[in-house]
């Protein structure tokens, strides 16, 4: 797996197909690797190049101590892009990986094309606020709560209730998160739970000049439809597609459809210089 050295830390990424790059930026605590599952194959087919990478504090990047800033994720994306000499570049991010595709839109307009913003928000309301607290103060307590209980958490918090309502569905998803909540080493991705992705970013994402286009996910109760259409209505060229019977973790609920605006998307703009 190819390496670059940017912003003092080492980032591992992929590059999978070939023809016009389109990044890829994942969430928290989660691989690159997890958009080769579905949308790498369907980006890859359409004949665009796509490009994973881990975030840091995921292996086989670097995961330095201490706590992660949003800065920090930012400034390591913007060096990925500019090693590869991938800008500007088309992006698809998710969740934590959607916010950083917002910075780089707002603060280096250069480096992006245009973006796709899946499960994304500018803003936290009182409800999601309260649960990033929470889940501040768990980190901060040192607490490791038991891998089974983790997994359980999880499912509830990430998937669609059509998911969970679907026993052999949800039997096939608990197995997954139980796999991975118990192959999970200490600490593991533990400088992430600190990146603050609460600050309001409306005001600033009216200046932003790539093309976008937000996917949220109707069940979704991390990052919530009307919280996607803040994003949609700030940008000045941005629409915004809701996918039914999906929650947060809705790319791989709902691949066909995310991949469907995805690929859609890329078309329309195609000819952007």
């Amino acid at each position: 797996m190819p390496y670059v050295f940017t912003n003092g830390i080492r980032l591992s990424f992929e590059r999978h197909g070939r023809g016009e790059r389109v990044l890829f930026i994942m969430g928290s605590s989660a691989g690159g690797r997890v958009w080769t599952m579905h949308q790498t194959p369907a980006v890859v087919a359409a004949g665009y190049q796509a490009i994973t990478f881990d975030n840091r504090g995921i292996p086989p990047s670097d995961a330095p101590p201490g706590r992660y800033s949003l800065d920090d994720v930012v400034a390591d994306t913007k060096g990925l892009i500019e090693a590869i000499g991938a800008a500007p570049c088309r992006i698809v991010g998710t969740s934590m990986g959607a916010l950083i595709a917002q910075e780089l839109a707002i603060r280096w307009p250069e480096l992006v094309r245009c973006a796709v913003l899946i499960s994304t928000k500018s803003r936290s309301d009182p409800a999601r606020l309260a649960h990033s607290a929470a889940s501040r103060a768990l980190a901060e307590s040192g607490v490791r709560l038991p891998a089974e209980f983790r997994a359980g958490v999880a499912a509830f918090q990430m998937l669609s209730p059509a998911t969970l309502n679907d026993p052999v569905a949800a039997a096939g998803w608990l197995d997954t998160l139980r796999h991975a909540a118990a192959t999970e080493p200490a600490g593991y991705a533990g400088g992430q739970d600190w990146v603050d992705l609460t600050v309001d970013r409306r005001d600033a994402l009216r200046g932003v000049a790539a093309p976008c286009r937000v996917i949220a996910f109707a069940d979704d109760l991390v990052t919530p439809p009307h919280l996607g259409a803040e994003v949609a209505a700030a940008i000045p060229d941005c629409d915004l597609i809701e996918v039914a019977g999906a929650g947060h973790f809705g790319y791989l609920e709902r691949p066909a459809e995310v991949n469907s605006a995805i690929l859609e998307f890329l078309a329309k703009h195609e000819d952007i210089a």
